[in-house]
């Protein structure tokens, strides 16, 4: 119900017909197929063997594809009615190319295996939603293709990093800890953090009221929070993308946005402005190297880059909200 007040342009999956889900689920394959193969594109130089697998897993997803259009066409007919999951509420995104290029293996192993288990999630629900025998039977097989996919991470370790690849469990469990923790704590730490550094130092050099510039710091990383954390709870129920319980999420957002905030304003309940400030400026950066290490840490973005991103972001931030203040 929240998602349909935030996208009132979205549909929801069960107000969906038998014709549109087999039509959803034509586009999906598509678009699958297609972050596979541009997956292949990225991986062929260096790993000529990891390149093969997602080429594979393309025809596959091809494969599904015309399963369904034949299904399509038998219960229909020839046309398909244009369903994208860009249509449908709380239907797990994907992204395109240009950002998912340069992402290490490992990153991709996981985007991909999460990929597999949303499709597999997507087709347990609309097998459930249909009631045409054939099409149920079809949309439960490819929902135990999707399950029965052997483990991407082994299918690409054998051959490439036997030594370095972890159990499956293992894999699985970090990928939810960092789906449902992670990375929206990750976000909420970085909007907070850096969105609330230009109003704080603003009414810091305006007023050098400590209390007053510790208030609007206050509101503004309470705000903040509430809004994340709204955002992310109500923008993916978790159901479809295995992303985890958006109440979870919700407060991890939220709760680092928050925090984010909060670090340098309360240093202004400290009487003496200077002191206040010099506080609030080492409490920053304090902030925005943990942001670097985080990304570097469960993100695996190269920590310089990281630093770059995040410290330097950061930074003209901060300047700006100090020129604005003493303008």
């Amino acid at each position: 119900m929240l998602s349909r007040l935030l996208h009132p342009h979205k549909r929801a999956l069960e107000s969906l017909s038998e014709q549109e889900i087999l039509a959803l689920a034509i586009s999906s394959e598509e678009d699958d197929g297609r972050i596979y193969l541009a997956y292949a594109d990225q991986l062929r130089e260096a790993y000529p063997h990891s390149a093969r697998v997602f080429e594979e897993m393309a025809e596959e997803e091809s494969h599904h594809r015309q399963m369904l259009i034949d299904r399509h066409v038998a219960r229909f007919g020839d046309r398909i009615p244009l369903v994208r999951r860009e249509h449908v509420s709380d239907f797990p995104e994907r992204k395109p190319d240009w950002l998912v290029a340069n992402l290490p293996l490992e990153t991709i192993r996981a985007e991909a295996e999460a990929m597999e288990e949303a499709a597999h999630r997507f087709y347990l629900t609309a097998a459930a939603r249909t009631r045409d025998a054939a099409t149920r039977k079809l949309l439960g097989d490819l929902a135990l293709a999707e399950k029965s996919h052997e483990s991407l991470a082994r299918r690409l370790g054998e051959t490439h990093t036997p030594a370095d690849v972890r159990t499956e469990e293992d894999l699985t469990a970090r990928r939810q800890f960092v789906l449902t923790y992670v990375q929206p704590g990750l976000a909420g730490l970085m909007d907070g953090s850096v969105s609330t550094l230009a109003p704080i130092f603003a009414a810091a050099f305006a007023t050098q009221d400590t209390w007053q510039t510790f208030l609007v710091g206050l509101s503004a990383s309470v705000g903040a929070g509430i809004s994340m954390g709204f955002t992310e709870a109500a923008h993916d129920d978790g159901k479809l993308s295995g992303r985890g319980s958006p109440v979870k999420r919700g407060l991890a957002s939220g709760i680092m946005t928050a925090l984010g905030g909060l670090g340098h304003a309360l240093p202004y309940l400290i009487p003496n402005f200077f002191t206040a400030t010099a506080i609030a400026v080492a409490v920053v950066f304090l902030e925005l190297w943990a942001i670097a290490f985080i990304q570097n840490r469960y993100m695996e973005t190269p920590f310089f880059r990281a630093v770059l991103q995040v410290v330097l972001g950061g930074g003209l931030v901060l300047a700006a909200g100090i020129l604005i203040g003493n303008a």
